[in-house]
């Protein structure tokens, strides 16, 4: 789901074509691990079907055709609807929320407004885990201080992030 957002996001920069959205993805986003080009183009038909991106002109090309794709105002109105919404706080968010501060960051939209969503969110979360803590079973517990200390670590990301924002916004490009 992340990664058809990550794609919107890419998209609402300029029409490309999925081969150059697959090298632009595992620049930004890839990491360790980038997308396979068969996945970008089972994205990129579903996002077509929902209507979130359309085919906008075939180039020939050494090999198949190539098909340029842009994002439509639904999928405007998709990836903004997805950045304004907090994601629930749970383990290994990290890479959501990294994708979600990089996606707003390069399209210009604000992303100290979604940190400080996100950091309310996570911190009422750590408030109900805490006073259910209080009287969990030992093993509940335990579980609970796994969620708490996953939180802890998300909000020191969120605060590191927000704290580098300004140095961010050029090099997110």
């Amino acid at each position: 789901m992340t990664t058809s957002f990550a794609l919107l996001g890419l998209l609402e920069d300029s029409a490309r074509h999925g081969y150059d959205l697959k090298l632009a993805y595992d620049r930004r986003f890839g990491g360790a691990k980038p997308l396979r080009f068969g996945h970008v183009y089972r994205i990129l038909a579903q996002l077509v079907r929902d209507g979130l991106v359309v085919a906008t002109g075939v180039e020939p090309g050494a090999g198949p055709d190539r098909k340029t794709y842009a994002i439509t105002p639904a999928g405007v109105t998709d990836l903004e609807r997805w950045l304004a919404e907090p994601e629930e706080p749970q383990p290994q968010l990290q890479a959501v929320l990294f994708t979600k501060v990089m996606v707003a960051l390069m399209s210009g939209r604000p992303a100290a407004e979604y940190l400080d969503l996100q950091r309310d969110l996570h911190l009422a979360r750590m408030r109900e885990l805490t006073t259910a803590r209080r009287t969990a079973p030992p093993r509940d517990a335990l579980l609970m201080d796994y969620q708490l200390f996953h939180i802890e670590a998300d909000l020191r990301w969120i605060d590191h992030a927000a704290g580098r924002l300004d140095t961010l916004g050029g090099s997110a490009m």
